[in-house]
């Protein structure tokens, strides 16, 4: 392959049938198939002059024309006036009650506007000028994360002092956190604790697995609050503790045991539960960060936090009649 300038490639004669976004993503250094793919889609990049699909088979010989830039400016979380539910807060942190739909912070692989808008991030900013610059520039004073469509208690630090030693209390499993959950199904044992290391999915790469090994290790706990029989099936209302924080834990742990959480599609629950009396659906997971506690980062206080299940979820919950 010779490169008559930066942005236009000739592919050459061996290989023919290269998809066009493969071709690319090895030529053009410590770029990801995800942003080729997104240039290409966007008519930036010219096969022979014309627009192609990533999918394109290359036969050989053709002129590729990189037109915008591969790599994109790193981002930054900016401020965003977007309402807050604030539990506490002091001069070293703040606690959220996140709503559901909100992401904590923006993600690595996306457009500007679909990483960088409606964050919990940008809302903090607006709200106190300033947080923790311990982490990067799009996760200012986050300690600790909870799924977009999980809703619940979070702590934010403010300064670095307090970043440092909530996330060494994080670190040394000296916080408690006490989520809700409801499940499909009955689960076999009262209580139970899932010991099952975490990895990401290699076909589904949204997804995390306990299948694999060499994954990170993850401890769950839960109780059943309560067991429903409704209209609609079984269920089981969860009382959840976690030892340790991987990505989608509860989630992908519940779901390991046959009982995903009602609404979260990731891991297997259905888009619409059938039942006699019609059909009922959540649009996002019922799964609830209700408790917190840990020592203040300054004062060595112990501090203890709760939030109630939102409307969405409480009015879930008295959707599911008991069975006749």
């Amino acid at each position: 392959m010779v490169a008559s300038s930066p942005d236009v490639f000739s592919v050459p004669m061996e290989n023919p049938g290269t998809r066009l976004d493969q071709f690319l993503t090895t030529r053009i250094p410590d770029v990801s198939r995800a942003r080729v793919q997104q240039l290409i889609e966007q008519g930036q990049v010219l096969v022979d002059g014309k627009a192609a699909k990533p999918s394109l088979r290359l036969r050989g010989g053709e002129q590729v024309n990189v037109l915008g830039p591969a790599k994109l400016e790193a981002l930054r979380a900016i401020p965003e006036d977007i309402p807050l539910d604030i539990v506490y807060e002091d001069d070293d942190l703040a606690i959220v009650n996140k709503p559901a739909g909100m992401m904590v912070h923006a993600g690595a692989g996306a457009t500007e506007d679909e990483r960088n808008r409606g964050t919990l991030v940008n809302a903090l900013l607006h709200r106190f000028g300033r947080l923790s610059d311990v982490g990067d520039d799009l996760r200012p004073g986050i300690v600790h994360r909870l799924d977009k469509e999980t809703s619940g208690l979070i702590v934010v630090a403010k300064n670095e002092h307090a970043h440092r030693k909530l996330a060494e209390q994080f670190a040394q499993r000296q916080t408690k956190k006490t989520y809700v959950a409801l499940v499909h199904g009955w689960l076999k044992n009262d209580r139970g604790t899932v010991n099952a290391p975490i990895s990401r999915d290699s076909v589904r790469r949204v997804r995390m697995t306990t299948r694999r090994s060499g994954g990170r290790e993850a401890i769950t706990h839960y109780f059943v609050r309560r067991k429903i029989d409704s209209a609609f099936g079984k269920f089981s209302l969860l009382e959840v503790k976690i030892d340790t924080g991987r990505t989608h834990q509860i989630r992908v742990h519940l779901s390991s045991l046959s009982h995903p959480v009602v609404g979260d599609r990731v891991y297997g629950a259905p888009a619409q539960i059938k039942g006699r009396q019609g059909t009922i659906s959540l649009t996002r997971n019922f799964l609830h960060a209700a408790a917190l506690e840990f020592q203040h980062p300054r004062s060595g206080e112990l501090l203890a936090f709760k939030s109630e299940l939102p409307p969405e979820l409480a009015q879930f919950l008295q959707a599911l009649q008991p069975a006749s």
